[in-house]
């Protein structure tokens, strides 16, 4: 890496730049398939164990009729996103590419509208395992309080997220697939029962009214909130502007195909009511399917792969959505507390506690099919802002000389339109929960920038200037006393700073900066958007500058 360069690109506020000379340096090591796995590992879930039930409640036996046009609504925003991504190979992903486009004011209310996506999605996964809880609880002849189960599930999650389990999504796909093999092996046993009617769901998709299908692609639309997710390391993909995009359809066609044909088998093979009791809607419509098919031996290793599916889900989950309280506070748009990494587990610990507490919360008081609906409202309202950053930058690139994407979506501008014009009627079908969703998004996102982020977004490079002029020629007693002053600061003893560390460090070295203005110079140099700065690196670095000139 050329860190002179990376220096001048600083200097004169070109973050963009600076940004693309590392990600140009990153290990291109993801694949076709590799694209493709992550992405349905994002996917597939709860759309597979608790949605079919749901949605069979509101749109009867042709609901998977609703699965498909969701998928067609989500196209759009896969060729935007993945526009977007090649020119902006950032691990911001969403949330940078509406900041960049429209402001901090936009940025905050998208970051805060991510966030709130993320979490309910996550929390839709824990309110949904209960019901297979149920059936192993059940089996193994326990009582069991399942909200309190829920919250338990939680509390170790967060957990887990502050100690900075990295291996976890190695273990998520390989569930998921057990998972899906399981789920196709009972689908062809049930498609091949003489009492399965094969047309009675295709006939009931076309005989259900306009207004019912619209409602219910809206509501299933969550199903494929995490399609794009992969485009947040577009960086670490190998040819990015062919397989990236390729590797976003190919997942959500296989989605598409598994979500439309688990729904319509459901529908064809059980019985007309099967997901109501009394009443009430049955969440676990993969038990019912394997018991009356395969035995109670096979529903319970199906309720046993559904719990532990969505508990990795729910895992993954606040991972992602704590993440964009930590991009926010990067960008002055939060406090300073929300980007702290933990000296000894190099984790985000505050966004991930607050993301805890309000996914408990939802636990507590939101209905599982609330919490779907508004998950699936506020992806909704992103894609459609997605696909708008696209037509925006495209308008004025002439003017935007960083905005050099190497894919560019076809059919511009009109796939972009019709993805913006489905998204306002899918959620003008979604009613008022849908609309109050957004407004509290979008309230809260103009009071958080107004009380906080637009006091500390101005751009200022004069701290960072500074530094560089105090930092520079250092005798080597001085060098010495600074490696000191930041071994010192390493609480951790990891060999790299956080950012509290690094102003600690900063003040025992006399510099005379304020806590923000340190801030402006730790993200100056953290070119690697990790949350710390690794020692040597950080001394080397200048080091360099300062021989070369």
């Amino acid at each position: 890496m050329d860190l002179k360069r990376t220096a001048e690109r600083l200097l004169k506020g070109d973050v963009k730049g600076a940004f693309d000379d590392y990600s140009n340096q990153l290990e291109r090591n993801i694949g076709l398939t590799g694209v493709i796995i992550i992405s349905l590992s994002a996917m597939l879930g709860p759309a597979l164990f608790v949605l079919p039930s749901l949605s069979a409640e509101m749109m009867g036996d042709g609901m998977w009729l609703a699965f498909v046009l969701a998928a067609i609504v989500v196209v759009p925003a896969a060729l935007s996103k993945s526009e977007l991504a090649s020119a902006m190979p950032s691990s911001g992903g969403t949330y940078i590419y509406i900041e960049r486009t429209y402001g901090p004011l936009f940025g905050t209310i998208a970051g805060l509208g991510l966030w709130s996506s993320f979490l309910l999605k996550a929390a839709f996964s824990l309110i949904g395992f209960t019901a297979y809880l149920a059936i192993v609880t059940a089996y193994l002849d326990v009582d069991v309080e399942i909200t309190t189960v829920s919250l338990w599930a939680l509390f170790i999650i967060v957990i887990i997220n502050i100690l900075g389990a990295k291996k976890v999504k190695a273990i998520q796909a390989p569930i998921l697939g057990a998972a899906i093999l399981l789920l196709l092996w009972i689908s062809v046993v049930a498609a091949f029962d003489p009492g399965t009617d094969m047309s009675r769901p295709f006939k009931a998709a076309f005989e259900t009214d306009v207004w019912t299908i619209a409602e219910t692609t809206a509501f299933v639309f969550v199903a494929y909130a995490g399609v794009t997710k992969v485009a947040a390391i577009a960086g670490e993909v190998v040819e990015p502007s062919k397989n990236l995009p390729r590797g976003m359809f190919l997942s959500l066609l296989i989605a598409t195909v598994l979500y439309a044909w688990i729904c319509y088998i459901l529908m064809a093979s059980l019985e007309s009511g099967w997901y109501m009791d009394d009443g009430v809607v049955r969440e676990d419509p993969i038990g019912i399917f394997a018991e009356k098919f395969m035995g109670s031996k096979v529903a319970l290793l199906a309720a046993a792969l559904g719990i532990l599916t969505m508990a990795s889900m729910a895992l993954a989950g606040v991972l992602g959505s704590s993440r964009f309280l930590f991009a926010m506070a990067r960008d002055n748009l939060l406090p300073q507390q929300l980007e702290e990494m933990n000296s000894r587990y190099e984790t985000p610990h505050w966004p991930i506690i607050l993301t805890g507490l309000l996914m408990a919360l939802v636990i507590i008081y939101l209905p599982v099919k609330d919490v779907a609906k508004l998950a699936s409202g506020f992806k909704i309202m992103i894609f459609m802002v997605v696909n708008s950053c696209v037509i925006i930058l495209r308008y004025k690139s002439s003017k935007i000389e960083w905005y050099k994407p190497e894919y560019r979506s076809p059919m511009y501008p009109w796939v972009q339109w019709f993805g913006i014009i489905a998204g306002v009627w899918l959620i003008a079908m979604m009613g008022t929960k849908a609309y109050t969703g957004a407004g509290v998004a979008v309230l809260a996102g103009i009071l958080t920038y107004w009380s906080y982020g637009r006091k500390h977004t101005k751009s200022r490079v004069t701290p960072f200037q500074t530094f560089r002029e105090q930092f520079m020629n250092p005798s080597q007693t001085e060098m010495e006393r600074r490696k000191v002053a930041f071994d010192a600061a390493d609480l951790g003893v990891k060999g790299h700073l956080t950012l509290k560390e690094f102003q600690v460090a900063m003040r025992a070295l006399h510099f005379e900066f304020s806590d923000q203005e340190c801030r402006e110079i730790f993200h100056a140099v953290d070119e690697k958007e990790l949350g710390y700065l690794e020692v040597d690196e950080f001394l080397a670095t200048f080091q360099v500058i300062d021989n070369e000139e």
